[in-house]
C-alpha cells in the first residue's frame, strides 16, 4: 500500500533509487483530522512527504494566539521543518492535520545525504522553499492590504478546496484564531455572509451555499 501510493504522490518528482531509498527508512504514519503533528518548541525528528489529506502551519504570537500561514497538501513537504533539521533547532510552527492524513516520515539524517546524492531530492526541497516562502508572503499580503471580509471569504473557499465539500467544521472562535481576529468579529462577518446567500450557519459546523 505504501509503495503504491509514495509512487502516485512522489514518483513524477523522485528517480527509482530515491523511492526505493524512502521506502526502506520512511514510516509510513496515518493521524485523524486534528492531529498535532508539530508542536512550538519542540525538536524536529522527521521531514514529512505528505501522500493524501492535507496538515495546516500555524504560528502563534506573544499572547498565545495563533495565525494559519499555509497548507501542505499531497506531493508537498513542510521546508521550515527542513530549516529546523539542518540546524538542529527547535520548531517554530504548530502543525495539525486538517483532514484525515497520510504522510511518510523520513530521518532528519537522510536530509543532508539526499541534498548531495539526488538531484530530485536537491529541487524538490528548492521547490518547497520556494512554494511555503510564496505562501507566507501571500498570508503577509492578506494581512497588510485586505480588509477581513475578504480575508474570511478566501479562507472560506480555501477550507471548502481542502477539505473537498462544503460543509466546514470549525467554530467560529477556531476561524478567529486561525484568521488572528476576534469571535465577535468574524462572528458577524459570518451572520452578513449568511444574510447575502453564501453560506448557512450551524451549531457546529458551516455549510458554503455560494461563494
Amino acid at each position: 500500500m505504501m509503495v503504491q501510493e509514495l509512487k502516485n504522490s512522489y514518483g513524477h518528482l523522485f528517480e527509482d533509487a530515491l523511492i526505493n531509498e524512502i521506502l526502506q527508512v520512511g514510516t509510513f504514519k496515518e493521524v485523524p483530522a486534528g492531529f498535532k503533528l508539530m508542536e512550538i518548541g519542540s525538536y524536529v525528528k522527521g521531514i514529512p512527504l505528505l501522500v493524501s489529506g492535507a496538515i495546516k502551519v500555524l504560528r502563534e504570537d506573544k499572547n498565545g494566539d495563533e495565525l494559519l500561514l499555509y497548507y501542505l497538501e499531497k506531493g508537498d513537504t513542510c521546508s521550515m521543518t527542513m530549516t529546523c533539521c539542518l540546524g538542529l533547532t527547535k520548531s517554530e510552527i504548530r502543525a495539525i492535520a486538517e483532514t484525515d492524513t497520510k504522510l511518510i516520515m523520513i530521518p532528519i539524517q537522510k536530509m543532508e545525504i539526499w541534498t548531495s546524492k539526488y538531484k530530485s531530492w536537491r529541487n524538490f526541497v528548492f521547490e518547497s522553499y520556494h512554494n511555503r516562502l510564496n505562501e507566507m508572503l501571500h498570508t503577509l499580503d492578506s494581512i497588510a492590504f485586505n480588509n477581513m471580509d475578504e480575508r474570511l471569504l478566501n479562507y472560506l473557499k480555501e477550507k471548502k478546496r481542502i477539505n473537498k465539500g462544503n460543509t466546514i467544521r470549525n467554530t467560529h472562535q477556531e476561524i478567529a484564531f486561525e484568521l488572528h481576529s476576534s469571535r465577535v468579529v468574524i462572528s458577524r462577518l459570518l451572520k452578513k455572509l449568511e444574510q447575502l446567500g453564501k453560506v448557512s450557519l450551524h451549531r457546529n459546523h458551516i455549510e458554503v451555499i455560494d461563494l
